[in-house]
């Protein structure tokens, strides 16, 4: 048998890539315990497969079917591979029962104790060429009993988001290339990630909830692969796109659309405060829960607000803040507040009732790069515009998903 190093020295990369191709006794299918990290170091580099088939000399064929754990690589084509990369060969491939350890970078905040003594569960993703990591935790007291970790950290360089962490990975890394990390303040992004897993295995989509100028700061510091927004612009009649011109100075973004929700006054079942518009707030014997400033319901507040003439020390609860719109539905059915800024969905699911201010766009942010470089991203976008997903989004209540998945044009500059 002619090895494919010989080959590889002596003729063209094409007969390299054949004889690779011939031999199905290297297929990872009858090789368990392989280990495969050459995509996520390749994107790591920020390099194509044709960039890199070009530096390796072989072809793109060649990379695609070793990512994809068809093929093994012989060993001079692992040595390029390796040498194009400034890697290691282990770093690229081993086997055996070697432990599967990742480094990234920390967003958010790990507890204050001994990792080796009490696991961490954290969620890993792959954002361009950066490895991020965040605390399960970070999902809320609910989803971080429902979401499975990535792994778990086993070297910690500091407690606080930008300190690197060392990972062990509990899911395979193909998976969690395959994953999307969004930020906004959208629960119903998770509905779209199961509808995706029914259309294609492996993949899923996490939800960081957070108001909408923090989703837009985390998409631009390359934290998530993309950012939920709804900033309504009473000056110009536009949602998000004023707003986005603004923040992002140029135009290498998609903006699409994933529903048009209503807004409101989100009130106790009866109303018994009898509140029918915002000047109502403030009444001193009413109590607002409130959200964080650069939040869309927080915008939408003040501007209502200045509208009618009252500032904010004038409403008691003002400066009271939490986190999503259900934070704000559930501080108001347990009575620890009478009114709030949020959507209709959130008002059903807490039985409360709901007064109507404004319909809104939420619009989801992601860059060019992302949608050509992301395995599965695109799909995401297929899977708003089904059938099955929106006719499950109308039916939570206040949303509208006549225009989902519209593309919009941002023009910068």
């Amino acid at each position: 048998m002619i090895h494919c190093e010989t080959l590889y020295l002596t003729y063209s990369k094409y007969y390299c890539y054949s004889v690779a191709m011939k031999a199905p006794k290297n297929s990872l299918e009858t090789s368990p315990k392989f280990s495969n990290h050459l995509k996520s170091l390749r994107m790591q580099k920020g390099f194509s497969q044709g960039e890199l088939a070009a530096r390796a000399g072989i072809t793109r064929q060649a990379v695609s079917s070793i990512e994809s754990n068809l093929y093994l690589p012989t060993t001079a084509v692992a040595l390029h591979l390796a040498s194009v990369l400034a890697c290691r060969v282990e770093d690229l491939f081993s086997i055996g029962t070697t432990e599967d350890i990742v480094e990234g970078k920390l967003i958010g905040h790990l507890p204050q104790h001994d990792v080796k003594a009490s696991p961490i569960r954290v969620k890993v993703s792959t954002v361009g060429s950066r490895t991020v990591v965040r605390p399960v935790t970070g999902l809320g007291e609910m989803l971080s009993f429902t979401v499975p970790t990535d792994g778990y950290v086993v070297e910690a360089h500091g407690q606080t988001s930008g300190a690197t962490v060392r990972v062990k990975l509990s899911r395979d890394r193909q998976a969690i290339e395959q994953a999307i990390s969004v930020a906004g303040c959208d629960p119903a992004i998770f509905l779209a990630g199961e509808h995706m897993r029914r259309r294609k295995d492996q993949t899923s989509v996490v939800g960081w909830t957070m108001g909408s100028m923090a989703a837009l700061r985390a998409l631009q510091q390359g934290e998530v692969h993309v950012a939920g927004l709804h900033l309504f612009d009473p000056t110009t009649g536009e949602s998000n796109l004023p707003f986005l011109r603004r923040a992002l100075k140029v135009s290498n973004y998609e903006v699409v659309t994933f529903a048009t929700w209503e807004e409101g006054l989100l009130v106790r079942a009866g109303n018994p405060k009898s509140i029918r518009a915002v000047s109502d707030i403030a009444d001193p014997n009413v109590t607002l829960v409130n959200r964080e400033e650069g939040a869309g319901a927080r915008l939408l507040l003040d501007q209502r607000l200045r509208a009618a003439g009252i500032v904010s020390d004038q409403v008691k609860g003002y400066h009271t803040i939490v986190a999503s719109h259900f934070d704000i539905a559930r501080a108001i059915a347990s009575r620890q507040a009478d009114v709030g800024i949020g959507i209709r969905s959130a008002a059903q699911l807490f039985e409360l009732d709901f007064v109507p201010l404004q319909a809104a766009r939420y619009d989801l942010v992601v860059p060019k790069a992302y949608l050509k470089s992301h395995p599965t991203l695109a799909h995401l976008f297929e899977t708003l515009v089904s059938r099955p997903f929106r006719n499950e989004i109308e039916a939570l209540g206040g949303y509208d998903t006549s225009e989902t998945g519209k593309l919009h044009a941002l023009r910068v500059g």
